[in-house]
């Protein structure tokens, strides 16, 4: 259930209806519009209809929220979210914000190396995993507290933001205590221990859609996170799993518009996940800001040779400066910027 305000609400107001509405154990949610504030209510809908809303001063309509992620949808907020990654990013407006950087930190010359590259070439976000999920029990897990370190000494040095993953509920603290974005890979998309957590904090989080789910689940799971109080969310397309073997997965295009359509959310698209293959990661990437992304997340390496993880889908430096002019090129055609 959603309340329209009036343009004239006062605070007075809107704390009168919040109280009223706490007392039967809902919670409350304001979404401050350019033209209209909204609150949104979490929970039992049938205590909403123990109290005459309407008639509540300063109230201008009451309105159900038909789909099922209440506070992530469109009905909850007309306008599109701005999510401020650093003092220099911020996703979800007219410029797009690129992430790139290698799968994993595997050393602090080779990390600072890719970023003074990827910053060169227009990137403003430093991606590295520091806790890595891998299908393998015996494949390269990531360096951990160490790899964490690695990446925020390069982030500060170079002046880029950081986002890295983390993978359990225990490791929010530890994570967010180095990296400037969460980000929540595709096998944990469903972890709800771990999004309720994330939704704890007040740090922006990058939310990957799972490997075989639905646009809805995504949607779903990104209203964990919104419900505890953390609104600063970005969704991420990455590939789902298909009957197609010619990639690692197959990138989901269509994904943009329809979650920009049903929700206020930025969405970022990772090519690199999208088709497990550097050559093919250009061709996704001019598609997905050509559909109207908010961000692009390319994997990027100095010798993809002797990556520790995922060098068959990682460009090299020179190869995501080629991309880079050409992505500017598509956004500037679409009236946005790189």
């Amino acid at each position: 259930m959603i309340i329209v305000l009036n343009k004239d609400a006062t605070e007075a107001q809107i704390q009168h209806i919040i109280e009223r509405t706490e007392k039967l154990g809902l919670k409350a949610h304001i979404s401050r519009g350019m033209e209209r504030t909204i609150i949104g209510f979490i929970g039992a809908e049938d205590a909403l209809r123990m109290i005459p809303l309407e008639v509540f001063p300063g109230v201008e309509n009451v309105m159900p929220v038909l789909a099922p992620y209440k506070l992530v949808s469109r009905e909850f907020k007309k306008d599109d979210s701005l999510i401020k990654l650093d003092s220099k990013a911020t996703m979800g407006g007219k410029k797009l914000v690129v992430m790139a950087g290698p799968c994993s930190v595997e050393n602090h010359d080779g990390l600072l190396s890719v970023a003074k590259k990827i910053k060169a070439a227009g990137a403003s976000v430093l991606r590295a995993g520091a806790f890595k999920p891998r299908t393998s029990p015996y494949d390269f897990q990531g360096l951990g507290e160490e790899g964490l370190k690695i990446l925020h000494s390069v982030g500060k040095e170079i002046g880029l933001a950081t986002i890295t993953e983390v993978m359990d509920p225990r490791q929010v603290e530890l994570v967010g205590r180095y990296a400037d974005i969460f980000q929540i890979g595709a096998r944990n998309m469903q972890n709800f221990s771990l999004l309720r957590e994330i939704g704890q904090t007040r740090k922006p989080v990058l939310l990957k859609r799972g490997l075989s789910a639905t646009i809805k689940d995504l949607l779903m799971s990104a209203e964990y996170i919104l419900s505890e109080g953390n609104f600063e969310v970005m969704l991420c397309e990455r590939g789902i799993r298909t009957f197609e073997t010619a990639t690692r997965n197959t990138l989901d295009i269509n994904a943009i518009g329809v979650v920009k359509k049903l929700s206020h959310l930025p969405i970022v698209v990772d090519p690199s996940h999208g088709t497990g293959s550097w050559g093919l990661v250009p061709s996704g990437a001019r598609a997905a800001v050509a559909a109207g992304c908010d961000g692009i997340m390319v994997e990027v390496h100095d010798n993809p040779e002797e990556a520790l993880s995922d060098g068959a889908q990682s460009l090299k430096p020179d190869k995501f400066a080629s991309l880079m002019e050409e992505l500017k090129a598509i956004a500037k055609a679409i009236g946005r910027e790189i």
